[in-house]
């Protein structure tokens, strides 16, 4: 029996409550009304609710007496084994075993299912993420929203969201120049510019240009041979962004170029849009975006007096072109650098109609360091000055990296020990929880060996404690992968994991599924067969949700 099991029964024993009371006869309660949290002490049982305190003056009534009223009535559910007051009038639960365990057979039922929900059906959610311009190797804040994004886009998925991932392909500015002109210099034997790209990466590229053009590439003009590199280069740098990020576990629906929002016509549309809103003037030759009335400290200039637009202008012509293509909510993660940038995106989305932070979301990411030997890890082979995807990936591998990054919230800088990812030990997380589904695997084929299947369930045979909070936490499940699509936290995802294993860990050491030599298989065998499979399936889908691996053996 879950949470939601609950609400219904706890429902109708408040209507009962409040039907013999003449000032509450008229209150309304729903299961929606009706909020059940886990005592931090599981002596004090297994849900709480507070819903007398917060109904027991518009009943009339003293809040521990009414509570104990809808105390009494629940404690005749079947499933219910004792029902108490505590302090002001929180109302404790604590269930039937039977009850509860029933809780592991429905686990091993739903399989992939167990932890999904509808609450988001129906809804079409753009998340644009990562977008790193091409003009080199991804960077360690790249990488941290490659394994969040696609994270917090899979919770999304098992809420019901229809989701795209979005790659912004940056492809429109001063910087690709940049790397044209540094590729060809590198071609030529000459030092980078002096705002150009080093790194050994980029000699790598521009022998692969040379490899890949058609002709003579030293016979083109000065201009001609930047264009060729510029466009070559680029491609080239592109497809190896991809390649690393699929072999990072992460793949996109979309790569959207910054081009097409120009070239369409879609930023001139945009702004023709907001004037006729009465949202854009004319000021000193330039034009202007007014955003103060949602908010902004400024308003914004979105065409230079010299007729070029601004950074600005393309995210409006982007937004609507989102809007436009059927998304109900379009969710950015952008790096540490753009606090700033969220009062205007949001004052742009307001002077769409449209309503800021559900429309439009914006989440900001914190610095990734890499840390070995107790110090920072501060070059890359490879691309010189920055740390990349594949030193990461090199160091621990792509599960132990993006597990490491996930179970963070991102909001917070993270120095992640490349030291302690490489150890097989209970101090590596994400060893710890990989082994914990490793364990239930083997455990399993044990069980199966010795004939212990699970057909023989008996949820009132799982007693022992250490299987009430097993129990107790796998419950908890679908709860927080929904309170975690709603906060935008897949480290919650992460973190529970952990706290799983070390609670299947303990059961394990507790618990015998398998007899010794010469002991009978009893039916409580093959309950417990069938809370490990639970629990086995609990760590599969979790681990499926931030996109690493659940091993079978280790």
């Amino acid at each position: 029996m879950n949470a939601n099991d609950l609400l219904e029964p706890i429902a109708t024993a408040v209507h009962h409550a409040l039907e013999r009371r003449e000032a509450g006869r008229e209150i309304e309660v729903s299961v929606d009304d009706i909020t059940l949290e886990r005592p931090k002490n599981r002596d004090h049982g297994d849900w709480s609710t507070n819903i007398a305190m917060r109904l027991a003056k518009r009943a009339g009534s003293n809040p521990r007496e009414f509570a104990q009223e809808i105390a009494d009535e629940m404690a005749e559910h079947p499933a219910v084994a004792k029902a108490e007051v505590a302090g002001p009038g929180f109302i404790n639960f604590t269930l039937d075993a039977g009850a509860a365990g029933q809780l592991a057979k429905t686990i091993v039922e739903q399989g992939a299912e167990y932890g999904k929900s509808h609450s988001r059906d129906g809804i079409k959610i753009n998340l644009e993420f990562v977008s790193a311009n091409p003009t080199g190797p991804i960077h360690m804040g790249g990488v941290r929203w490659a394994a969040v994004g696609d994270s917090l886009a899979r919770i999304l998925e098992a809420t019901g969201a229809d989701v795209t991932r979005e790659y912004y392909f940056n492809d429109h500015g001063a910087q690709i120049d940049r790397f044209a002109r540094s590729l060809q210099a590198a071609h030529l034997g000459q030092p980078a510019p002096e705002d150009g790209y080093g790194g050994a990466y980029i000699a790598e590229i521009a022998r692969d240009v040379v490899a890949k053009y058609e002709g003579d590439i030293d016979a083109l003009s000065p201009e001609e041979q930047q264009e060729t590199f510029r466009k070559i280069g680029v491609g080239l740098m592109f497809d190896e962004i991809k390649q690393k990020l699929h072999d990072f576990g992460v793949d996109f629906d979309v790569y959207f170029h910054e081009d097409s929002i120009h070239e369409s016509g879609a930023v001139a549309r945009s702004i023709d849009i907001l004037r006729e809103r009465g949202y854009v003037y004319e000021k000193d030759g330039a034009t202007w975006l007014k955003t103060t009335p949602f908010g902004d400290d400024k308003d914004r200039v979105i065409i230079r007096s010299d007729g070029e637009p601004t950074y600005l202008s393309g995210d409006i012509g982007y937004y609507l072109n989102k809007r436009e293509r059927g998304f109900d909510q379009c969710l950015i993660m952008l790096g540490a650098d753009h606090h700033g940038y969220i009062g205007r995106m949001m004052a742009m989305c307001g002077a769409f109609g449209d309503k800021p932070y559900y429309n439009l979301e914006l989440l900001i990411g914190q610095m990734v360091n890499l840390v070995k030997d107790g110090e920072p890890v501060r070059m890359s082979k490879r691309a010189g000055n920055i740390v990349t995807m594949d030193d990461l990936v090199d160091a621990v591998g792509a599960d132990a990296g993006r597990y490491a990054i996930v179970r963070a919230s991102a909001n917070t800088t993270l120095a992640i020990d490349l030291d302690l990812l490489a150890k097989n030990t209970n101090e590596n997380p994400v060893y710890y929880v990989q082994y914990a589904h490793a364990r239930t695997c083997n455990v399993a084929r044990k069980a199966q060996e010795a004939g212990i299947t699970g057909e023989q369930f008996d949820p009132s045979t799982l007693t022992h404690e250490t299987e009430s909070a097993l129990l107790g936490a796998l419950q908890e499940f679908p709860g927080l992968v929904e309170y975690a699509a709603d906060q935008r936290e897949p480290h919650r995802v992460a973190r529970y994991l952990e706290e799983i294993s070390g609670l299947y860990h303990r059961w394990y050491d507790n618990c015998r599924i398998v007899p010794r030599d010469g002991e009978e298989v009893e039916a409580v065998h093959h309950s417990r067969r069938v809370l490990n499979d639970a629990a086995s399936q609990v760590l599969r889908n979790g681990l499926g949700l931030v996109g690493v691996a659940a091993p079978e053996r280790m």
